[in-house]
């Protein structure tokens, strides 16, 4: 079936969320001279991401942006203060491959966002950051966040296509897992100082059946077998051998484009 849309997961994958925030925060610090480990600030506060998501999934919460999710992790500050900061998601850096790359890639297939961003986070962060998405979808179409099916078969659904017509493109293989279980194709790109350079992602994770430190030779060999088994492929391998036109990035792929 051939690939007419590319989806793409956003924050790791398209832009470095964790130095331009980090940033915003530091200037903030400076501002007010405040002594505070912004890099730990920075982690504790989003660690309220993911529990405020699953609160959303499992009906818990009504839908609840990832704006107001993160504003209960900001306090301590006025109020202007505090919104100016938490829009700082609207405000992320790309990744210096993504914006040349989704304009090359925007050439010959649909591209848009599917991020757990809300719809009008990922129109200022697009305008922000200047990335040439044809459309913009996100969770907040589908009313729950990723990993719910609801959200792959939400953006097949709006773009008039077939999963098989779809690819997903992810810095996160739980992402990348869910979309497979809709149908849909993907990609995985590889950011590994989406968490900053002294700590590594943790998006590839061990085979089923195998455990965290293997004692011999032989079972590390086996567990790096089933790991790499388990990887989702590589963008620069799904993308049709005949285009010419991309034949020569396919290194520069498994990057982004």
């Amino acid at each position: 079936m051939d690939l007419k849309a590319l989806v793409f997961d956003t924050y790791g994958t398209v832009v470095d969320w964790r130095t331009s925030v980090l940033a915003e925060l530091e200037a903030l610090g400076a501002d007010r001279r405040l002594s505070v480990d912004w890099a730990r600030f920075l982690e504790d506060w989003k660690s309220c991401y993911r529990p405020g998501m699953e609160r959303v999934n499992r009906s818990e919460w009504p839908w609840t942006t990832v704006e107001a999710i993160y504003r209960h992790g900001v306090g301590g500050l006025a109020e202007e203060e505090r919104a100016h900061l938490n829009h700082a998601w609207w405000r992320l850096r790309p990744w210096p491959d993504a914006v040349a790359g989704l304009a090359r890639l925007r050439a010959r297939y649909i591209i848009s966002p599917l991020s757990n961003a809300s719809f009008a986070g990922m129109v200022h962060l697009a305008k922000f950051a200047r990335l040439p998405w044809d459309c913009i979808i996100t969770a907040e179409n589908a009313g729950c966040y990723k990993p719910r099916p609801e959200v792959y078969q939400t953006a097949v659904r709006l773009l008039g296509l077939a999963p098989g017509n779809v690819m997903m493109v992810a810095a996160h293989n739980y992402d990348l897992r869910a979309a497979q279980q809709q149908g849909l194709r993907t990609a995985f790109v590889p950011r590994p100082s989406e968490y900053g350079q002294a700590r590594r992602p943790t998006s590839r994770p061990r085979a089923r059946g195998t455990s965290s430190s293997p004692t011999s030779k032989t079972s590390r060999a086996r567990s790096a077998r089933r790991s790499r088994a388990e990887r989702v492929p590589c963008i620069a391998r799904n993308l049709p051998k005949n285009d010419m036109q991309l034949t020569r990035w396919r290194a520069r792929l498994c990057r982004l484009i």
